[in-house]
């Protein structure tokens, strides 16, 4: 069975808000408050690991900025959970699978690929 993992990011959807995303991880990289996007992407692409993972692996992602997973999941208990933040989705529900505490911890997507690699065999 193929495995739904939700990603959400703690910046919001839209060019305008990725210009400024980007802006703030040049002039102000250690006080940019989404970790998932700093080691997934860069100033201007995605990372290569992180890209090859995505576009290898059976598990089904989904990647949602605050703003989509609010609309999305409106009325659901996560809605107001730190960010960023990653779910797996059983049965229509969601899960916590990896928490914003450990993805501040992590320092590059070889260690994101390797949680999720980890979690996921539990």
């Amino acid at each position: 069975m193929i495995q739904k993992i939700i990603f959400v990011y703690n910046a919001n959807s839209g060019v305008g808000n990725a210009m400024l995303d980007s802006v703030h991880k040049i002039f102000s990289p250690s006080t940019y408050n989404c970790n998932l996007c700093s080691i997934t992407f860069g100033v201007f692409t995605e990372d290569k690991a992180w890209k090859k993972f995505r576009s290898t692996t059976n598990l089904e992602l989904q990647f949602l900025h605050k703003d989509e997973f609010e609309k999305k999941f409106v009325g659901s208990k996560f809605v107001n959970t730190t960010l960023p933040v990653i779910f797996k989705e059983s049965g229509g529900e969601l899960k916590e699978f990896i928490t914003t505490n450990e993805l501040n911890e992590l320092k590059s997507s070889d260690q994101l690929i390797a949680a999720i690699k980890t979690k996921n065999l539990k």
